[in-house]
């Protein structure tokens, strides 16, 4: 059984290897890491580098142990170093892994993808959400003929030109026929569906508000049919992008319990748990517009990630993996609340059990919600102060239990700030 972890009062300051793999990285690497993985952008104490992990444990260089609420940023979705995951993916390595062209576990992951979901008629494999995203929007203007397509402000959709959240480097041209309108308002959706008029080709919508930084939204029952509705009215394609939710909510999809089914969908993250993987899945009008774009790469066809994506999907299934992660996140978030309770602290849960965000009320600079973080770390816990969290179907009660214990000594700091 898990046990708790013990905390470790200094280890905000003695992390030698972590300091000094961080300033080798700094001679090599532009700011010492890219994109979200950097480090340098949470509070003190956060490791930069790990040596290892196991289940929902997470070990860094110097030898710290942590409950991992991270999950990689999502693609652990069974738990760290995976038995039967890295055995298919040991088994498949054996025979071949970058051929002149796919094994024979390419057809059968696909048939359990257009067998499991049920929206799907056929699937495409890639290797990261930015890829499935942008295939899912080109498939959908050539399809259509058209060339405007409907995105929600703040969301994230990949780290290429048409959706990166930087501009840098970004051209007006690039953005040039994406139109914006509000996630959950069903007015705004349709003021962009009108100005975009007979040059509509799509809407993209994430499976529920997941921007950085904000509370987390569900999405309306209202607004997603609404959304189903203009694409069925105009013959644009309604874009699911499933990349962070796939596979944790639903295994049919996210939005198969609001009874809505898109005409694309992308997946990655939690597919293959771990291994570098992607997805997207279409409805059968768009079947012969796919075989026409011409999306590929020289590792799109590794064999070794597509048996872990096998694996991974078929446990999932087994064990009824998202069921099992939303009753460890309800009993995190009741937790959460019950000692934000006691320590006199108003907090606010938002987002899916299995993928929740905690705020303080009133933080809007943070303040309280990274102290939270930075004690809960030197404690043994690694939450996020901005980014929705991550179950895995590793985490127990005693788990969650030991990470309460964490964060009822986070809260307490919290509450002497005042």
């Amino acid at each position: 059984m898990s046990q708790a972890l013990a905390p470790h009062p200094q280890q905000a300051v003695n992390r030698p290897n972590d300091t000094a793999l961080r300033a080798r990285a700094r001679q090599v690497i532009p700011g010492g890491l890219w994109g979200h993985l950097n480090a340098a952008k949470l509070p003190e104490g956060y490791p930069q580098f790990f040596q290892s992990a196991e289940g929902c444990r997470l070990t860094d260089v110097d030898g710290r142990e942590f409950i991992d609420f991270m999950c990689s940023w999502g693609p652990i979705v069974l738990g760290h170093h995976h038995p039967a995951v890295e055995e298919a993916a040991a088994r498949q390595a054996e025979l071949g892994d970058c051929l002149n062209g796919p094994a024979p576990v390419l057809v059968e992951l696909a048939e359990l993808l257009v067998g499991m979901i049920p929206h799907a008629d056929w699937c495409l494999l890639a290797k990261n959400g930015t890829d499935a995203t942008t295939a899912c929007v080109t498939i959908a203007r050539a399809g259509t003929g058209r060339r405007k397509v409907l995105v929600a402000r703040g969301s994230y959709h990949g780290a290429v030109p048409w959706c990166s959240p930087s501009i840098a480097g970004v051209t007006a041209e690039d953005r040039a026929h994406l139109l914006p309108f509000e996630y959950n308002d069903v007015a705004s959706l349709e003021a962009a569906a009108d100005q975009a008029g007979h040059d509509l080709a799509g809407i993209i919508v994430t499976a529920f508000r997941h921007d950085m930084s904000r509370a987390l939204e569900m999405p309306e029952t209202d607004f997603v049919r609404r959304a189903r509705a203009v694409c069925d009215a105009t013959g644009a394609a309604l874009i699911l992008d499933d990349v962070r939710a796939g596979f944790r909510l639903n295994l049919g999809g996210s939005w198969e319990d609001l009874g809505v089914r898109p005409d694309l969908a992308a997946y990655s993250k939690a597919i293959a748990n771990g291994h570098a993987m992607a997805a997207l899945t279409g409805a059968e009008r768009f079947r012969e517009t796919a075989t026409k774009v011409y999306t590929t790469g020289s590792f799109w066809c590794t064999a070794v990630p597509m048996a872990a994506a096998l694996a991974t999907l078929t446990e999932l299934r087994r064990i009824d993996g998202p069921a099992r992660m939303r009753a460890m996140g309800e009993r995190l978030r009741a937790g959460f609340d019950r000692l934000a309770a006691r320590h006199g602290l108003s907090i606010r849960n938002s987002g899916p059990p299995s993928m929740p965000l905690l705020q303080f009320e009133g933080d809007q600079d943070f303040r309280l919600g990274e102290a939270f973080c930075a004690e809960a770390l030197r404690h043994g816990a690694y939450f996020h102060p901005r980014h929705n969290m991550f179950l895995s179907c590793a985490h127990t009660e005693a788990d969650i239990d030991a990470a309460l214990q964490a964060a009822d000594a986070a809260f307490a700091a919290v509450a002497r700030m005042g």
